[in-house]
Formats: structure tokens, C-alpha cells, sequence
């Protein structure tokens, strides 16, 4: 499934609900269901820089797609996580690179985070390109 596929599904799922503390309930079930990052590598270089809350992501390389894995010590910060893995895991890196995150503000996200949660937001979807980055730059080599 492409990364706009995932993104209109998102924006379907979060227009069913009518209020935004149904929402964040939904995206609290998100964060329970995300492929959860090993305990081992819960480690300080997996640490988002500038998230409030601790969220560690971790990626791999499997043909030619990157996976995804995260955790954070906080329930609504790991359902931001949880959307962002989904949209972003098991693409190729180049997809992650090119792909624009409109969505976030269709579905009402940004708007309703408070400031450090946004900013944490734009630091987590920044490091999954830098992941992305580093991975299509080896792909050249």
C-alpha cells in the first residue's frame, strides 16, 4: 500500500469520530497495537531529540523497504508514533523522502497537540526521513 493510500485511510478512520477525545482514545488504541521496539534497543541513540515524553524509534532495512519500530513512556505521544509508523513503515526509502504529511493537519492532529506534543510531532517525522535519507544514500553507494 502506498504511503497516500495509508494517509487517506487515516483521514477516513479519524473522520468517523466526532469529537477529539474520540480521537484520542482511537489513537491511544493505535499506540497499543505498534510494532513495539526491542527492550535492547531502547537506547539513548534511539531517543527522539526534542519530543517532551521518551519515544525511541528504530529502523531496518528489509528488501528494499524500511521497518519501523517504536515505544514512548507516554500513551498519547506512542499513538502519534503509532500513525506516523504506520505511514512510514515497510516503504522504500525514497517514498519516506518524497512523501508530504498534509494528512497530519487533515485530520486535525496539529491543532490539537499542545506545542512541545507538536513539536515532538514535526522531531519524529523528521528523524523517520533522516532515517530514510541515510538508507537511500547507501542504496546509491
Amino acid at each position: 500500500m502506498t504511503i497516500e493510500a495509508i494517509q487517506e485511510e487515516l483521514i477516513d478512520e479519524f473522520s468517523m469520530f466526532e469529537d477529539w477525545m474520540q480521537r484520542y482514545e482511537y489513537m491511544i488504541e493505535l499506540g497499543k497495537s505498534l510494532p513495539l521496539i526491542e527492550e535492547k534497543l531502547k537506547t539513548d541513540d534511539k531517543l527522539i531529540k526534542g519530543c517532551q515524553s521518551k519515544v525511541w524509534l528504530n529502523s531496518e532495512m528489509k528488501d528494499g523497504k524500511i521497518i519501523f519500530t517504536a515505544d514512548s513512556d507516554a500513551i498519547i505521544t506512542k499513538g502519534i508514533i503509532a500513525v506516523l509508523v504506520r505511514v512510514f513503515s515497510d516503504q522504500k526509502p525514497q517514498a519516506i523522502l518524497d512523501a508530504n504529511t498534509d494528512f497530519i493537519d487533515e485530520i486535525g492532529l496539529k491543532e490539537h497537540l499542545s506545542p512541545t506534543r507538536a513539536n515532538g510531532l514535526v522531531s519524529m517525522i523528521k528523524q523517520m526521513k533522516m532515517y530514510a535519507l541515510a538508507y537511500q544514500t547507501q542504496l546509491k553507494n
